[in-house]
């Protein structure tokens, strides 16, 4: 029987740091889960100078990742230095060494899983990636084991927590999305760059993870229709609030007759759901199972210690499975390699949603009617209608929620009326999730 469980850490950023205070910090408690000693004896980083809080053994350092890679002493290499390339190459030269490997790359492995799944499978080795959705959350490992033996009905996901912290700002203060955004670079809280962020690009990656561990199909992240937070403006989110919803951007996935309808965008939520809650960087996933029904997880969805313990997480469920011989046990893409088949996803243009639809509009008589006649035409029942005040011949909003419809009809009537010369702006579309009334 092993005497201890080596780890060796890539990347010394911000959840790097995190990794290792959980490690030294927590090493007693940790040992008496494990049984052995879980010992961090390298970590590399082109930085080894930088004070980062956190008191590390003379030794452990060094800038070169192949003394990770190649000591015979480690077990488990945790890979976070994030990107495409070179952490790709530090997985799959680990898994070939015969180390088993933990990272957080939700991008790497939402556009290269297969092929790190596939080298782990052959290999026999484990790969551990709570930390790659919900930061603290411990969703992968509900889907993978938890709620095993349901099928997965739908996954409602509050999965980016920068979107989530400037929507809900936007909700409370009644600023603007530029003005929120600023404040949020100044706090810490988004990137000088909020692209990924804000344009839904990151919650798009998260969310292929999931569909993935549900449905064990293969997941092609561009066939995931994504889009961002940057059009919605408090007057939007005015009128959510009359018509009872907040705005959330949301990760969603629903099996539906035998295909996936996978999608990230802003969605009008009940006021009443949960998810309608969460407020600020703070993330939520709802997962429906057939035999479980609703569940929630809600936690802090990012950081360099929430995410750490994510990380810790999965670097102690290998270690015990290396003290009882049983790698391997849970596949790493949840179902059993020879088990997983090709599922097709929804293109768009073929979901069917409720939603919320505003137009600028020249206020004079007959421009009601031929909105609603356009709609008609399509084929799209209007649920209610708000138009506030009269300013005849001056631009004046009219927002509709309509009763279930088809995305394709939506749009074709949206193209046909912002053609129209009463129009001032393209129309704005709200996704509504919620009953048909």
């Amino acid at each position: 029987m092993k005497s201890r469980i080596g780890v060796g850490l890539i990347g010394f950023g911000t959840v790097g740091t995190g990794v290792a205070k959980v490690l030294f910090e927590n090493a007693a408690l940790i040992s008496r889960r494990v049984g052995v000693p879980v010992e961090l004896l390298r970590i590399a980083d082109l930085d080894i100078t930088r004070d980062r809080g956190v008191a590390v053994p003379a030794g452990v350092l060094t800038t070169d990742a192949r003394q990770v890679l190649t000591d015979p002493a480690i077990d488990i290499v945790i890979e976070l230095v994030g990107g495409y390339d070179f952490a790709k190459r530090v997985i799959l030269e680990a898994i070939a060494a015969g180390k088993h490997v933990v990272t957080a790359n939700k991008a790497l492995l939402a556009l290269h899983g297969e092929e790190i799944f596939e080298a782990a499978s052959r290999q026999g080795v484990d790969l551990g990636f709570e930390a790659s959705v919900g930061g603290g959350i411990p969703v992968i490992r509900a889907l993978t084991e938890g709620l095993a033996a349901n099928r997965i009905e739908s996954i409602y996901g509050i999965i980016n927590g920068t979107s989530n912290y400037i929507l809900s700002r936007m909700t409370h203060e009644g600023q603007s999305f530029d003005a929120i955004l600023k404040d949020a670079q100044q706090a810490g809280y988004a990137e000088a760059d909020p692209t990924f962020d804000v344009a839904g690009i990151d919650s798009a990656h998260k969310l292929a993870i999931l569909v993935g561990l549900a449905y064990g199909t293969p997941v092609n992240v561009k066939d995931i229709y994504t889009e961002g937070i940057t059009h919605i403006t408090p007057t939007d989110i005015a009128y959510a609030k009359e018509f009872g919803y907040t705005i959330k951007l949301l990760g969603i996935a629903k099996l539906v007759d035998g295909e996936v309808d996978a999608r990230v965008h802003p969605t009008m939520v009940p006021m009443a759901d949960p998810i309608a809650k969460v407020d600020g960087v703070y993330n939520a996933i709802q997962l429906v199972g057939d035999a479980v029904g609703d569940v929630m997880l809600y936690g802090r969805g990012a950081g360099s210690m929430p995410t750490g313990s994510a990380v810790v997480s999965d670097v102690i469920a290998i270690g015990r499975n290396l003290l009882k011989g049983a790698a391997g046990r849970v596949p790493p893409a949840s179902f059993q390699r020879d088990q997983r088949r090709p599922i097709r996803m929804k293109p768009i243009e073929e979901i069917s949603s409720l939603y919320y639809l505003r137009f600028m509009v020249v206020d004079r008589p007959g421009v009601l009617a031929q909105i609603a006649g356009e709609l008609g035409r399509c084929g799209i029942s209007i649920s209610s209608m708000l138009q506030q005040g009269r300013r005849e011949g001056q631009t004046v909003p009219v927002v509709i929620k309509t009763h279930m419809a088809q995305e394709r009809d939506v749009q074709a009537a949206l193209r046909e009326i912002n053609r129209k010369a009463f129009v001032s702006e393209p129309a704005t579309l709200i996704r509504v999730e919620g009953k048909d009334e």
